[in-house]
């Protein structure tokens, strides 16, 4: 009944629209008498037409509303919940977060879990377990990748190094496999497999790569600080020196690791990984312009990016001074000039980290792309009060879980049997 009623309104609309069309198309004249008559007529309809349209709605709306099921009161049916905007999951900045962390450990923006989406009130408690020594609450996202992220004039390895995600579950040991270059066959540097040329109906013969396997199973690492509550408080000023303070903890205690790590408690260090090759200095504690050359001669010359020296300060006089052959510097032109960026081609880092003047690999040079760092869970920060209560101070601990190791297991032995390798470092005189 309905339908037939709209589309009877929809003719007389559609009639009432040519007339007008009809007048409009020959010159915008005015409607005839016939034509005038005719309209009023059609608009008469129309105007009987649409209270009966007005009922047959209604009468239909009716009828719907007899099926529909709604809820029981105790359900919620009839509550009226305050309009605005959603609650916000995100801090503003990671001051913010850590101000929540230590005064107000229930806001809701601490148990948001990510990617948990409807599931996040059942994996919250993993965010709050904060009651115990291994508790802490995890870093939001947007924070997690600035904390982490460091420029590479701040970190030596991570920026340059293949990074591997956490994935999930986020600490299990992840295995690489890794080309088996050791032995004294030069074939060994494609795994042992041997290539050789065959005569027409001769047998090919039978060749196995060889692998080995880099196991990468994130270490959990800590570290610890001492604020005022009042700085603290004043989150919006905060922010930038807490973020600073951490990213600095986390960077400091990586870069060392990736550098000396003894690949048991912590991640397999290059200096102390098998991948390295060490070249004997010529002197006891100097550092020579032979010395440097040598170790250039054993860089692995392919792929990767751009190596970088790794030196401590302590060495800066020596290479200042370093001259060649000829007795010219090979490092500075003149002292008005300052010293220049590279060394024989590669940046220079100042690394503090390193092993101290004379010790082995303190001058070292690595094309860190062949290092893989597994990352694990975290970061998560925890704080207490209870500690330097006295003193209006919380202690606040930031852990994590990260794992690394040069992606090969020895230095590479071309086809001419040289070796190479993208970690080469200085070693005392032989």
């Amino acid at each position: 009944m309905l339908k037939a009623l709209r589309e009877k309104r929809t003719k007389l609309v559609a009639d009432m629209r040519a007339i007008l069309t009809s007048a409009e198309n020959d010159n915008g004249r005015d409607l005839t008498a016939e034509e005038a008559t005719a309209y009023d007529a059609l608009e008469a309809d129309l105007e009987k037409l649409k209270p009966q349209i007005e009922r047959a709605e209604r009468l239909e709306q009716e009828e719907a509303n007899l099926t529909q099921v709604r809820p029981a009161a105790a359900r919620g049916n009839g509550i009226i919940r305050p309009a605005g905007p959603e609650a916000s999951r995100e801090f503003e900045n990671f001051g913010q977060f850590m101000h929540a962390v230590r005064f107000t450990p229930n806001d809701q923006r601490l148990n948001f879990v990510e990617s948990a989406g409807a599931n996040a009130d059942n994996l919250s408690a993993e965010m709050r377990m904060d009651s115990n020594a291994q508790g802490g609450f995890m870093v939001p996202p947007q924070l997690r990748a600035t904390l982490l992220s460091v420029p590479a004039q701040d970190a030596l390895v991570r920026p340059r190094a293949q990074v591997i995600e956490a994935g999930d579950p986020p600490d299990a040991g992840v295995t690489f496999p890794a080309l088996d270059q050791t032995g004294a066959n030069p074939g060994n540097m494609y795994g042992g497999v041997e290539v050789k040329w065959i005569a027409e109906g001769d047998e090919k013969p039978e060749t196995d790569a060889k692998l080995r396997e880099v196991t990468l199973t994130p270490h959990e690492v800590a570290g610890i600080t001492t604020i005022t509550d009042k700085l603290l408080r004043n989150w919006r000023a905060s922010s930038t020196f807490i973020e600073g303070l951490l990213r600095g903890a986390v960077t400091a205690a990586e870069d060392y690791a990736f550098l000396r790590g003894n690949g048991v408690t912590q991640p397999l260090g290059a200096l102390n990984s098998g991948a390295a090759f060490f070249v004997n200095r010529a002197v006891a504690n100097q550092v020579s312009y032979r010395d440097l050359v040598g170790m250039v001669a054993r860089l692995l010359m392919r792929g990767g990016t751009s190596p970088v020296w790794s030196m401590p300060q302590s060495a800066l006089t020596q290479i200042a001074l370093l001259k060649d052959d000829n007795n010219n510097f090979i490092w500075q032109a003149s002292a008005r000039d300052g010293f220049a960026g590279t060394l024989l081609g590669y940046p220079v880092r100042w690394n503090n980290r390193a092993p101290s003047l004379g010790g082995k690999g303190d001058i070292f040079l690595a094309d860190w792309s062949y290092y893989l760092i597994k990352d694990g869970s975290g970061p998560f920060v925890a704080t207490s009060e209870h500690v330097k209560f006295t003193s209006n101070k919380t202690v606040i601990k930031i852990f994590w879980n990260v794992d690394g190791a040069p992606w090969l297991t020895a230095p590479i032995k071309e086809e001419n049997g040289y070796q190479v390798s993208p970690f080469v470092g200085l070693d005392v005189p032989a």
